[in-house]
């Protein structure tokens, strides 16, 4: 007779609700750790999988990329180090030895693997980081999926350096707002678009140079002219308005691409590209190296995740329907019974 002596949010279905349920707690493989979870954090990769918009789709399936815990135990003897000590969770499964491109074997912590939107999750020892002292578990569990693909973005795909002018779309989003922290961490001159003037007016509070509402005509156009163009430009949209991001990119510029949350690329003139000598990258998630590379500059930097709102376990489809609508300003975290 099976032991059900886990708490964790189920996806039965398309557009089904998250049901919170008791189930087993995962038995390990070789090479695993059993993490107890202290939080847990949303991506918009979880609505979409609700709605039946992602790749891949099983179910039942226990949800969520992020988390942060304590290590309460590993299959290998040899990983007995890990024991009791307070990890991140690195979502990126299987990436490969390629940094510049992942393995066939890919995949994303929430899927198909049950996640981190329980009381336990199972997880290769090689994908756990100690969690620096400074970080709460909220804001621990906050960083993982979103900051690494903004790690990816900004720094291995986009190259940015201090001396840059970065314009970066759709701040309040949980990556676009990662980009954001760490653009400012180096020094770069930022400039960011929202859709909501009250997020832009929080990000100029933060330390942006400025920013526009694309919702307005000429946005592009003001854009222009309280920038002068950009360097870097780090989208997370696509859609229509991707040509005008070719001509706020200065000559020489780099426009980085990691969504397309507004559908299709533009018919693109050659020439705006080519004459321009731009550089268009599209970037996805990121690597282990990566990873290690996030946090230890997270810590280098102290820099802090931004938090929108807290919902215990219980709630959780309460708090995945926050994505439901653009509102917040930075990320949306479960916390687990202590």
């Amino acid at each position: 007779m099976a032991i059900f002596n886990m708490k964790a949010a189920v996806l039965k279905g398309i557009h089904q609700p998250l049901e919170i349920q008791e189930v087993k707690i995962p038995e390990l493989k070789p090479g695993e750790a059993l993490v107890k979870l202290k939080a847990s954090a949303f991506n918009h990769r979880d609505w979409w999988i609700q709605k039946g918009l992602y790749a891949g789709l099983k179910f039942p399936v226990i949800l969520g990329s992020d988390g942060s815990g304590i290590v309460e135990k590993v299959e290998n003897p040899q990983d007995s180090a890990w024991l009791n000590k307070a990890v991140i969770i690195n979502p990126s499964l299987d990436w490969g030895e390629n940094e510049r491109v992942q393995s066939p074997k890919y995949r994303i912590l929430g899927l198909p693997e049950d996640g981190t939107f329980a009381e336990y999750v199972a997880v290769p020892v090689k994908n756990l980081v100690e969690k620096p002292d400074y970080l709460s578990w909220e804001e621990a569990a906050a960083l993982p999926l979103a900051g690494l693909t903004a790690f990816r973005a900004l720094f291995t795909r986009g190259e940015a350096s201090p001396f840059d002018h970065i314009l970066i779309t759709g701040v309040g989003g949980g990556v676009a707002l990662f980009v954001f922290q760490l653009a400012l961490a180096i020094g770069a001159k930022v400039w960011v678009t929202s859709g909501k003037p009250d997020k832009i007016q929080k990000a100029i509070q933060m330390g942006a140079q400025g920013g526009v509402n694309y919702k307005e005509p000429e946005w592009s156009k003001n854009l222009k002219k309280l920038s002068n163009g950009f360097d870097l430009i780090i989208d997370s949209a696509a859609g229509p308005d991707f040509k005008e991001l070719i001509e706020l990119a200065k000559p020489g510029g780099r426009i980085v691409f990691y969504g397309g949350t507004n559908g299709n690329l533009p018919e693109l003139l050659p020439a705006k590209i080519f004459w321009k000598q731009l550089d268009i990258k599209g970037s996805t998630m990121g690597s282990d190296k990566e990873f290690l590379q996030l946090v230890h500059f997270f810590k280098k930097h102290q820099i802090r995740p931004i938090i929108s709102k807290i919902f215990p376990l219980n709630d959780a489809e309460k708090a995945l329907r926050e994505l439901d609508e653009p509102n917040q300003f930075g990320k949306i975290v479960l916390l687990n019974e202590t």
